[in-house]
């Protein structure tokens, strides 16, 4: 079914619903929008001669529903928008606080998003990490592996993984890094795993 098409059943739908709930006398209440007074002067006018009355009780009729019908769209855009709410902030959540460190990196390896597992791993606090390079907060010699990595990533293609250390000496730990790029390319989409927690 094409788009004119689904829009114009929606569209007969929205109208035969207006209408009946405007018979019903359960239409919305109107969220304080009101007729213009020119547009109740012009129906008062018009219905004041006999031949006219018609007419514009047809007209005001059909600025009921056109009312109705408004107003059940914006019934529906505060649902959609609630629902919407609701995702983000369940994906919020999930990404938050899953088990596993997630990273948004730039093509210039820098951390624009970092959750709490992944703060946690990289011994900061998710505000420092924001703007950092992530080269500058592994192990010299795990630096190179990481550009390498990155340069094999294509958008659209597999991922692809490497096992680097973070940090030197006693506080250093081995993870693994998960990479795969965004479809527009415009970032890296990186998962740390603990090696440790493997053992």
């Amino acid at each position: 079914m094409s788009a004119p098409t689904i829009e114009s059943t929606e569209a007969v739908k929205l109208r035969l619903d207006a209408e009946a709930r405007l018979e019903a006398g359960s239409a919305p209440s109107m969220k304080g929008w009101s007729v213009g007074i020119n547009a109740l002067g012009s129906l008062h006018q018009l219905a004041s001669t006999p031949e006219n009355a018609v007419d514009a009780l047809k007209l005001l009729h059909e600025l009921q529903v056109y009312q109705v019908e408004l107003d059940l769209q914006h019934e529906q855009m505060e649902s959609t928008q609630r629902e919407l709410a609701e995702d983000l902030a369940r994906y919020r959540g999930l990404y938050e606080h899953a088990p596993v460190g997630y990273i948004n990196l730039s093509p210039q390896r820098t951390i624009r998003e970092c959750n709490i597992a992944g703060a946690s791993l990289l011994r900061a606090r998710q505000d420092e990490l924001r703007g950092s390079k992530l080269d500058t907060l592994l192990a010299p010699g795990s630096r190179p592996m990481l550009v390498e990595l990155l340069k094999r990533v294509r958008p659209g293609g597999p991922s692809d993984a490497c096992e680097v250390q973070i940090g030197a000496g006693k506080d250093s730990c081995k993870v693994q890094l998960f990479v795969s790029a965004t479809p527009s390319g415009g970032s890296f989409l990186v998962v740390l795993v603990d090696l440790k927690d493997r053992s």
